[in-house]
C-alpha cells in the first residue's frame, strides 16, 4: 500500500456533475481529487456521445459531449484538481464522527486517500457494452470493431456496418453516412425502437440508395491483424451474405454495473443513492451523491440538475472542511476575491 494521500474531498467519477462540483468546491478553497475508472474525464458525455449535440445546457444552444467536457476542464483549471484515471474506488471506510467526518478511500490500484468528505458522482455506475455473440470479435475490438463512436474521422472512407435498431444505431447511421464509403444498417426486424423522425430519415436514405438496410444478424467476421474485411449476414430467410466491412459498430445497449458502491454500507434504492434536497447528502454525514447516481422525489436525470446538486453539496462540505469558519456567500460577478481565484481580475 502506498502512502495515504490527504485531501479535502474525494470525488468518485469525473463526468460533468463531478467536474462542476470541483468548480463549486474551488470557489470555497476546497481541494479535490477525482477517481474514475475511465481513461479520461467526461463520463457518459465522452464515452457515449462525444460528437453528438446536447441542446439543454442553459445558455448554450448546442454543444457536443466532448465540447462540454473540454469547457468544464477549462473552467476548473484554476483549482488544479488531481485526476486518477483508470482506477476504481473499491473501499470507503469512515474513520471520523458525524460531527467531524473523515474517510479512507481505497482504489484497485492500491492508492488510499484520507478526506473530510466524499462526493459520489458515478453516474449509473460502470458502463459496459453488451457484445454480440460473434466468435473472435475480441481480436478486432478498438481497431475495427467499436461500441461507441469517439471520432467521426475513424470511419471516413470506410465500409461501415452498424448493427442495432435503437436511437444510437439510427443516430450514427445518419451521422456517418456522409463520411463513409458505404454504410449498411443491420437489424433483426423491420421495426425500430428509435425516434420516428430518425427512422424516417434512415428510410429516405435507403430509398435513395445512399445506405443499405439488411434484416438479420451478423454471425461471422473476417480480417487480419485486427482489421476487418467482411462480415457475414444471416438473413431472416436463412440465406447468408458477405458484406464489405472495414468498421463494425454493434449497438446492443449498455449494461450498468453499480460495482463496489453496493458494498459501501449506503442506503440504496433500486441501485441509486437516496439523498436529501437541501445539501444532497446521504444518510452518512460527509458522503454526498450528485448526478445520475442519486435519487430523491422529483429527480430528473439531466446534466443541469447535476450542476445544481454539486453546488449545494459544496456549501455543506465547507462546514466539514472548515468547521470553525463562517461561510460567506459571494457572486463571481461581483466578488473580487472569487475573480482572483479564477484568474479573471
Amino acid at each position: 500500500m502506498s502512502e495515504v494521500i490527504e485531501t479535502d474531498v474525494v470525488i468518485v467519477g469525473a463526468g460533468p456533475a463531478g467536474l462542476f462540483t470541483v468548480f463549486e468546491l474551488g470557489l470555497l478553497d476546497i481541494k479535490a481529487h477525482l477517481v474514475d475508472i475511465l481513461p479520461r474525464a467526461g463520463g457518459q458525455c465522452s464515452e457515449l456521445y462525444p460528437e453528438k449535440p446536447i441542446y439543454d445546457i442553459p445558455g448554450i444552444p448546442h454543444i457536443t459531449g466532448q465540447g462540454l467536457t473540454d469547457d468544464l476542464l477549462k473552467q476548473i483549471a484554476p483549482f488544479h484538481p488531481t485526476f486518477h484515471f483508470g482506477e476504481m474506488v473499491e473501499t470507503l471506510r469512515s474513520v471520523g464522527t458525524a460531527e467531524e467526518p473523515s474517510f479512507l478511500v481505497g482504489t484497485d490500484f492500491g492508492k488510499e486517500f484520507k478526506a473530510k468528505a466524499v462526493v459520489i458522482a458515478a453516474g449509473g455506475g460502470s458502463f459496459q457494452p453488451k457484445k454480440p455473440p460473434i466468435p473472435g470479435i475480441e481480436a478486432y475490438e478498438h481497431k475495427s470493431v467499436f461500441y461507441a463512436v469517439r471520432r467521426v474521422e475513424d470511419f471516413r472512407d470506410k465500409d461501415v456496418v452498424i448493427v442495432g435498431g435503437g436511437d444510437s444505431a439510427l443516430d450514427w447511421t445518419l451521422n456517418l453516412q456522409p463520411v463513409a464509403k458505404s454504410l449498411t444498417l443491420v437489424h433483426r426486424r423491420a421495426e425500430f425502437r428509435a425516434a420516428p423522425h430518425s427512422v424516417k430519415a434512415m428510410q429516405e436514405l435507403v430509398a435513395g440508395g445512399k445506405i443499405a438496410l439488411k434484416l438479420g444478424q451478423i454471425t461471422h467476421i473476417d480480417g487480419e491483424n485486427g482489421e476487418l474485411s467482411t462480415a457475414t449476414l444471416k438473413g431472416n430467410d436463412g440465406a447468408q451474405e458477405a458484406l464489405a466491412c472495414n468498421r463494425l459498430i454493434p449497438f446492443f445497449g449498455l449494461t450498468m454495473k453499480l460495482g463496489p458502491v453496493a458494498n459501501w454500507g449506503l442506503n440504496l434504492h433500486e441501485n441509486l443513492i437516496p439523498v436529501d434536497t437541501e445539501k444532497f447528502e446521504t444518510d452518512h454525514p460527509g458522503i454526498f451523491a450528485v448526478g445520475d447516481i442519486n435519487t430523491y422525489p422529483g429527480k430528473l436525470k439531466l446534466i443541469l440538475c447535476g450542476f445544481h446538486e454539486g453546488s449545494l453539496a459544496a456549501q455543506r462540505i465547507h462546514h466539514y472542511v472548515y468547521p470553525h469558519k463562517k461561510l460567506l456567500f459571494q457572486y463571481t460577478t461581483s466578488s473580487t476575491n472569487l475573480q482572483k481565484k479564477l484568474g479573471v481580475e
